[in-house]
């Protein structure tokens, strides 16, 4: 092969991997999570990274409201009958974007804040502090379990017409992969990663 097209094939492959990157780099991904066992209760500390789409964004800049579902459970499985499931917590965060005093809105839990940045709005709606998703008295001590913790877009609470929209374009499917972990209920009070 001449020089001429080892380059040109070099350049092609070198395009191909920075647009598949950029294209890869949308979602929502777990940086960081710390669980720990305070009292009776277990409290999760989470941190993930949401990135959206160029459509998403412009749709928040035009008034639609993205609400984030944070999902936590605990399981145990069970050869003789479906896996036990002692814990379920769900959380929903909402982003909005208000045009009047051009700032973005976050709420989750009776907290509000306000940001002055789409970037600045995604780090808050991705941080999770103390939020209490099970009770000790729940889980059999002897007993093994696994963690699972995951963030999606809730399109259901999309307006109707961005619902059809969701269902065909996959820009608007953003979600985690579920993170699963051990835990035993008298292991260490804290699990971190």
């Amino acid at each position: 092969m001449s020089q001429r097209i080892k380059q040109f094939i070099f350049l092609c492959l070198m395009a191909a991997s920075v647009f598949s990157t950029a294209v890869n780099a949308e979602g929502i991904k777990i940086k960081s999570f710390e669980l720990e066992r305070v009292d009776n209760d277990w409290l999760l500390n989470a941190s993930f990274q949401i990135e959206l789409s160029p459509g998403l964004e412009d749709a928040v800049q035009k008034g639609v409201v993205l609400y984030f579902q944070t999902e936590f459970d605990l399981s145990r499985s069970r050869w003789y009958w479906f896996d036990e499931k002692p814990a379920i917590a769900q959380r929903q965060t909402r982003l909005s974007y208000q045009p009047l005093t051009q700032q973005y809105r976050i709420a989750s839990d009776g907290l509000t804040f306000s940001a002055r940045t789409i970037a600045e709005a995604l780090q808050g709606a991705g941080s999770i502090g103390g939020w209490r998703v099970a009770d000790n008295s729940q889980l059999d001590p002897s007993k093994l379990y696994t963690a699972s913790l995951r963030m999606t877009l809730d399109l259901s609470k999309l307006p109707k017409p961005f619902q059809v929209n969701a269902l065909n374009n996959r820009d608007w499917s953003v979600s985690s992969d579920w993170l699963r972990f051990p835990l035993s209920p008298s292991g260490p009070n804290l699990i971190k990663r």
